[in-house]
């Protein structure tokens, strides 16, 4: 998040939260029609009470529970809009929480149903450091056993608090990709954004399925490079927080947290590795750094929006696919954690369509959800909201 928001932030518990330019003008399609005219939406309430600190929703396929993930280190469930008491998991011994840390993500295996694993992306207890374990579901299905953890990659963070990143989650190819903020302070002052040999401020891609506690994949762009991790599957991120793959149209939405002046979304194909998001030579469409900024080898944002209107810290959210509101099918969604808004575009030919600004504001939004019917979720507060079409 922007360094001036954490200074004025830091007490809320809650606070998370490019040769030339070019983007995927001929990329796939977009998935989606138009609004129709008139078209409204709510947020209805989904859980009002209980939580403490949400940071994500999710749902496994074919599950009828849905998981939020707190802050402090437990994941909750919900089954048919109850909230439940005992936590799916719990490891708020080993998470450090606060600011920009804690338990930020969890990600069920393709293959939950038979093999019980899912990850979960925290900020550790000890030092700050950034864990991505994997976790094992009991003979109970309600509880998982903390003691089956194993380590699947870490990355050190303990020189700054903020910039964690924090979303892990499988992709289209069923390999899990994990989003790592920049390394924290403002400006990038640790050089990450631009250090192939750095997890952070990258987007990384595992395969967990073979190797222990992982391989790299063959088709990842930099393997075999001098310099540059195998891991790495995109770079010059700051903080994304929250990026999302869209199944229909094969397209991979990033949000990426600016510094004063920039937020902004990036559309790529989901199978197009060694993207460059520019930070820190840029940010959002313009140059960071005047005197060494070229702009070669950068992708340029789709959307790029400024701090005005209380705006400071992007919130990325999910192409809805649901059946409920058909008028915004394959419409992107998205907030700020300040401005607290709700937004839309559509993606067509390389440029983001039918903006919308819905008129709906709420409090600090740290994060969307979606469950497997493709319905989306604002989780606000201690609150998750669903998103609904207006009377």
């Amino acid at each position: 998040m922007n360094s001036r928001v954490i200074r004025a932030l830091s007490s809320s518990a809650i606070m998370l939260a490019f040769g030339a330019c070019h983007s995927d003008s001929t990329g796939p399609g977009d998935g989606g029609n138009p609004l129709p005219p008139g078209l409204t939406l709510k947020l209805d309430p989904f859980v009002s009470s209980g939580l403490n600190s949400p940071v994500f929703l999710t749902q496994p396929l074919n599950d009828g529970r849905i998981f939020v993930v707190e802050q402090g280190g437990r994941i909750r469930v919900i089954r048919n809009g109850v909230l439940q008491s005992t936590p799916f998991l719990d490891i708020s011994s080993r998470v450090l929480s606060g600011g920009e840390r804690g338990l930020l993500s969890v990600a069920f295996h393709p293959q939950y149903a038979t093999n019980h694993f899912f990850y979960v992306y925290f900020t550790t207890q000890t030092n700050g450091d950034i864990r991505i374990e994997r976790f094992t579901a009991t003979s109970n299905p309600e509880v998982a056993d903390p003691t089956t953890s194993k380590l699947i990659i870490t990355a050190p963070h303990s020189t700054y608090n903020n910039h964690n990143g924090g979303l892990v989650t499988f992709g289209l190819d069923g390999m899990l990709y994990a989003g790592l903020g920049d390394g924290g302070s403002g400006g990038d002052p640790l050089g990450n954004g631009q250090n192939f040999n750095s997890l952070l401020g990258s987007l990384l891609r595992l395969d967990v399925d073979h190797g222990d506690p992982y391989a790299i994949p063959s088709d990842n762009p930099y393997v075999g490079q001098a310099n540059r991790r195998g891991e790495l599957w995109a770079k010059g991120l700051r903080n994304p927080w929250r990026y999302a793959f869209d199944q229909p149209t094969g397209l991979l939405y990033i949000a990426d947290v600016g510094q004063d002046l920039h937020e902004e979304v990036d559309v790529v194909a989901a199978n197009r590795g060694g993207v460059n998001y520019g930070w820190n030579v840029m940010e959002g469409a313009s140059c960071y750094n005047a005197s060494t900024c070229t702009q070669t080898g950068f992708e340029l944002p789709i959307i790029d929006y400024g701090h005005t209107g209380g705006a400071c810290s992007i919130t990325g959210g999910y192409v809805y696919r649901g059946s409920a509101i058909p008028g915004i099918l394959g419409h992107y969604f998205y907030s700020d954690y300040c401005a607290g808004f709700l937004k839309s575009f559509r993606y067509s030919n390389g440029a983001a369509v039918d903006q919308k600004d819905w008129g709906l504001t709420t409090g600090a939004v740290t994060s969307f959800g979606t469950d497997f019917a493709g319905e989306l979720y604002v989780l606000s507060g201690n609150s998750v909201l669903k998103i609904a079409q207006g009377s």
